[in-house]
């Protein structure tokens, strides 16, 4: 009776002091202003096209004479051939997965008169048009960011560049959860030559500089936008693996994992029953770091070329596109997909901290 009050008794501290790493966690400014950041990013990338000024697939509808408009700048669009079979519209999921091609003609003007039964449009370059008004339209649209140098919409492109770096983050870093759990959990559970073995290729990766392992990784996979999950989830298990391996280690010896021995528990049951739940706060804190790691290898590699290709739209790739405007009258074109990583990697930092300040059993 008294072994049932006492683990009662546990049970109940357990709850309360995940409460109070609630509550701490709610006190903290920075940490509650960084969770809302992500969540603003997560919903935008989410939605994606839905959302999106420009819908088609890429964002890559290009108007080349509308090159480099500044932000909040208007454009006047001849509207025509709105007769498109109904098999080019897709359902509003397809359409917030890949987008939707244009089911109209638009085409640049400078101006235009309207008559009884036409309308005679100016356009940038070229002889007048004459269209019947029955069947066509004028529009004026504004690009809230600007246009880059192919005429697309800036904001659309960092609103699926988002989707691209927090879907990098999250699959590469489930990767390495995978991997860095389960062999620092093996290393040091079962120890000798299995501990070794773990440790010496830990820091076989480890003595490799990131970056570099990751282009090598890219080149030998390819380039492409599903091989990035795959190399950069496959640079970041060596920290995971590591924090795991201690926080293993420091508990492996205690009695309630002793019990699970001398009732004969398999290895797999001890871990990922007994041992995993009581170090979650760890592995929390270094996911919030990596997945901020990954954000960066992503945009550093689409820098360089050998991350997600074009038309695919990426922070990195826009930095890259848009460097040489920046000793220009241009320069938000390279500072805006530059600052949208600054703000995100930051924010994973200050979650990462306020996670771990909150976790923190000694305060």
């Amino acid at each position: 009776m008294k072994l049932f009050r006492k683990r009662s008794a546990t049970n109940l501290s357990g709850r309360s002091l995940d409460r109070m790493a609630w509550h701490r966690f709610r006190r903290n400014p920075l940490s509650v202003a960084s969770l809302v950041v992500i969540g603003l990013f997560a919903v935008t990338a989410l939605l994606g096209y839905l959302i999106t000024p420009d819908s088609t697939p890429f964002c890559n509808q290009q108007y080349l004479e509308l090159a480099t408009l500044k932000p909040f700048s208007k454009a006047t669009f001849l509207i025509t051939d709105e007769n498109t079979p109904s098999s080019s519209h897709r359902s509003p999921l397809s359409t917030m997965l890949h987008g939707q091609p244009l089911p109209y003609t638009a085409t640049p003007i400078l101006g235009h008169e309207r008559s009884a039964d036409s309308i005679v449009a100016t356009p940038y370059n070229g002889d007048p048009i004459v269209v019947a008004a029955s069947e066509a339209r004028v529009e004026t649209r504004t690009f809230v960011l600007g246009t880059d140098a192919y005429g697309r919409d800036v904001l659309s492109m960092l609103i699926i560049g988002s989707r691209v770096s927090l879907s990098v983050g999250f699959i590469a870093l489930i990767i390495a959860l995978i991997i860095g759990i389960t062999l620092g959990a093996v290393a040091a559970y079962r120890g000798g030559w299995v501990d070794n073995l773990v440790m010496w290729l830990i820091n076989v990766v480890w003595s490799i500089p990131t970056v570099l392992l990751v282009i090598a990784i890219t080149f030998a996979l390819g380039k492409g936008f599903w091989q990035i999950f795959i190399a950069v989830g496959l640079t970041m298990w060596v920290d995971i693996a590591r924090v795991v391996r201690g926080e293993v280690l420091s508990i492996k010896e205690k009695e309630y994992i002793e019990a699970t021995r001398a009732l004969g528990y398999s290895t797999f049951r001890t871990i990922f029953r007994h041992i995993l739940p009581n170090i979650a706060g760890a592995i929390i804190v270094i996911a919030a770091s990596n997945f901020a790691t990954a954000i960066l290898l992503e945009a550093g590699l689409s820098y360089l070329g050998i991350g997600v290709q074009p038309p695919m739209p990426s922070w990195g790739m826009m930095v890259k596109d848009n460097t040489g405007y920046i000793l220009l009258d241009s320069a938000y074109l390279a500072l805006l997909p530059g600052a949208a990583i600054m703000i995100i990697v930051l924010a994973f930092m200050l979650l990462g901290n306020g996670l771990r300040d909150s976790l923190d059993i000694k305060n």
